[in-house]
């Protein structure tokens, strides 16, 4: 499953009851390689298995990510997977703008906090359990429209931002953590276009062959983890293999 890894590796989901962060949780669950998953969401899981430990706890908080780690317990996690992240939501008028007047200060802090923030401080949290001497990769979802060389059609003010400041936050990261432990592997993940509640609203023009189930993101999201190595820590990659650009 991921070479990297040891038998028996323990592994962090956040965001776990979510499209993506859900069908990650399953194929790890399913996995002889696995020995133990902390699945961490802000409403229950309905179900039980014995490699799982599921706690609710809402990780953009600092509560949160305090019951997140007290959880963990110290212990060494081989794969943190972040599968947080806001593109609208309707509760809190927040969507994706598409002019510079449609900026909003509450909106585009809120699209920063969750995307970009929480993340880096998930990884600040957790710090104690990915130092030291073991294979870790930290993955974390971001988006090709993050990417600044990659931006030809403008729009999506906050969530660009928001996804462009998650990568340098990781790629920052990557390299604190490399002087802590040798064999981290940070990485940005491009999902594509996955027919989950956070593109339901922008798949109308989505060719059919180009939206994706998530169960098919997690399996091409967990091959390009396999192929990583130490060296390529810090690295922006898509759902098909392909890096990109800053």
């Amino acid at each position: 499953m991921l070479p990297h890894l040891p038998e028996g590796f323990t592994a962090v989901v956040a965001g776990a009851n979510g499209g993506i962060g859900s069908a990650i949780l399953q194929s790890l669950l399913s996995s002889p390689q696995t020995g133990h998953v902390i699945a961490v969401s802000r409403s229950p899981l309905v179900f039980e298995h014995p490699k799982l430990d599921s706690i609710t706890a809402d990780i953009t908080t600092a509560t949160g990510r305090k019951a997140l780690c007290e959880k963990v317990n110290g212990r060494p996690v081989h794969l943190l997977f972040n599968a947080i992240g806001l593109l609208h939501d309707a509760s809190q008028s927040i969507q994706p703008e598409k002019r510079l007047e449609q900026l909003d200060e509450v909106s585009f802090a809120q699209v920063m906090h969750i995307n970009a923030a929480t993340p880096a401080l998930l990884l600040a949290a957790l710090k104690p359990s990915l130092q030291g001497k073991h294979a870790a990769i930290i993955a974390s979802l971001s988006a090709r429209v993050g990417s600044i060389t990659d931006n030809g059609y403008g729009g999506w003010y906050s969530y660009r931002a928001s996804k462009a400041a998650h990568n340098m936050l990781l790629r920052t990261a990557a390299i604190e953590l490399k002087r802590l432990n040798k064999q981290s592997i940070v990485l940005c993940l491009h999902p594509g276009t996955t027919d989950t509640p956070l593109s339901k609203p922008f798949q109308a023009r989505v060719p059919t062959e180009k939206l994706f189930s998530a169960e098919f993101v997690a399996k091409q999201l967990i091959d390009v983890m396999a192929k990583r190595s130490p060296e390529e820590t810090g690295s922006f990659w898509d759902w098909a293999g392909e890096p990109i650009d800053w």
